[in-house]
């Protein structure tokens, strides 16, 4: 069965796409933690970041590329962003197939979690 993003990258569910090239798509996040909420998306489906082959590492560079420039564009680049993965359940993930949530546009605070 289709993941929801698999589904997003086939164009058969909506998304407000803001980046897409033959290996990446990067869609404005539904439900945002700040001002700037992006998803940056490999179309190649790797459940989670445990399923990342070495010869994904290309495309894991790639993705931090995109971030980059989205960044840039979004104008979060100066004032600071961050960079998130998450990891199975515990890690907060919620759709199998690996993302970069790039977040930003507004003061984060620091990491909290766990204990």
């Amino acid at each position: 069965m289709a993941t929801l993003f698999e589904r997003i990258i086939a164009g058969e569910l909506p998304a407000d796409v803001v980046y897409r090239d033959d290996e990446i798509i990067a869609f404005r996040d539904i439900h945002p933690r700040a001002r700037v909420h992006i998803l940056i998306v490999p179309h190649k489906p790797i459940p989670t970041a445990n399923d990342i082959a070495d010869e994904d590492a290309p495309l894991m560079g790639r993705m931090m590329v995109v971030a980059r420039k989205l960044a840039r564009s979004e104008g979060i680049a100066d004032s600071g962003y961050r960079l998130v993965i998450n990891c199975n359940r515990d890690g907060g993930q919620e759709v199998y197939h690996l993302h970069l949530h790039l977040i930003g546009g507004e003061p984060l605070g620091p990491m909290t979690g766990g204990r």
